[in-house]
């Protein structure tokens, strides 16, 4: 136990050390001259601050927005690079534009027109929600680099819950994740009602307990909700109980499809969050090792783990791992990025495939990790 309480405590100051103003992020109109724009559109019940930025402190008042991401011209795939004062638009991500919506209405015509200048058959949102630690320029550049490197279909939206942004902030992340589920509520139900397609539904770390809470409480509320307007359902590396999750899907009817689950039992920090909880509770759902653990329950499990080493980051290896983005984006000329028939991840990607009850697993397999 001491050994453990020093690895968090080294990570977190560490982490403290190299950090300034985290929600303090600069308009740089003039990146859009030298990266290449991305429109996120947000939804957030954060406290808005006198600069403009939105800061940790929860909010009563839901906040509309349109965030252009200038994404650098030298971007590798997996990267994430950004700075909080002073930008460099040739080698960082930088906040380019803010806008802040006073009527809803307004909002939703400028989703509704971005929605209609891509290809019919992608034509639909993709709803990120961000995990524990996190900003909500932060979120948004994360956003905009998911949606670059494994090419995420529609428009782009995220989902800005009151995140400390402090990695000593964990218990009162949590608390806000239980804070903002009505907001993650209103955003879906009122997005589908906008008219721009059905919603891809995407989260990491602790976001995908906001997640499952969120479609729980819908589906109490209207049985067969998700199925109908949620095009695919997304976790990854999830902060979650698998008890917990299990019984989250109960509450599912119909599970919307796909639903895929990314882990890795290389995942340093959920391997740390399952053992804060004590060694009776079951692992966390990202660094899930066998799919019996997740029997009858009709999803897929995407095991990563060959990719941590060559991914950025350990704790988002669909995301960050360069060899890993290369085969999704391989896979989507066949189908899906996230493959909108479960069966199709049995032939497309390559690993091993293990079923149990209605679930599968793909253990993807490394070439480059055989090769070395």
């Amino acid at each position: 136990m001491r050994l453990l309480f020093r690895t968090v405590l080294g990570i977190f100051l560490t982490v403290i050390a190299s950090c300034s103003d985290r929600a303090f992020s600069p308009i740089v109109p003039e990146a859009l001259d030298i990266g290449t724009p991305k429109s996120i559109f947000a939804a957030t019940v954060r406290e808005p601050l006198p600069d403009g930025n939105f800061g940790p402190s929860r909010s009563d008042h839901y906040s509309l927005l349109e965030l252009t991401v200038s994404i650098p011209p030298n971007h590798q795939p997996g990267q994430l690079d950004f700075a909080y004062a002073n930008p460099d638009p040739e080698t960082q991500f930088t906040l380019a534009g803010r806008r802040v919506f006073d009527d809803p209405a307004d909002f939703n015509a400028r989703l509704k027109a971005e929605v209609a200048h891509l290809p019919r058959d992608e034509r639909e949102v993709t709803l990120f929600v961000h995990g524990f630690n996190s900003t909500q320029t932060e979120t948004a550049f994360r956003a905009a680099q998911l949606a670059k490197d494994i090419q995420l279909p529609g428009a782009t939206m995220i989902y800005s819950w009151p995140s400390q942004g402090n990695p000593l902030g964990y218990a009162y992340d949590e608390d806000s994740v239980l804070f903002a589920r009505d907001g993650l509520e209103h955003m879906l139900r009122k997005t589908r009602s906008a008219g721009v397609g059905r919603v891809a539904l995407i989260a990491h770390s602790m976001g995908s307990l906001l997640v499952m809470e969120t479609l729980r409480q819908i589906e109490i509320k209207t049985p067969g909700w998700s199925a109908a307007n949620l095009s695919g359902v997304v976790l990854m590396s999830p902060d979650l109980d698998v008890q917990v999750f299990r019984s989250q899907m109960d509450r599912i009817d119909d599970v919307p499809q796909p639903f895929i689950v990314f882990v890795s039992s290389k995942d340093k920090l959920l391997n740390i969050s399952n053992r804060l909880r004590g060694k009776h509770t079951s692992v966390r759902l990202g660094s899930l090792t066998s799919v019996e653990a997740v029997s009858g329950l009709p999803i897929s499990i995407i095991d990563t783990t060959e990719f941590s080493d060559d991914a950025v980051s350990g704790h988002l290896v669909a995301g960050t791992s360069p060899a890993l983005i290369a085969i999704l984006n391989s896979a989507r000329k066949t189908a899906d990025a996230f493959g909108r028939e479960t069966a199709s991840f049995k032939t497309i990607l390559p690993g091993q495939v293990t079923q149990a009850n209605g679930a599968t697993q793909v253990s993807l397999r490394n070439a480059t990790s055989d090769e070395r």
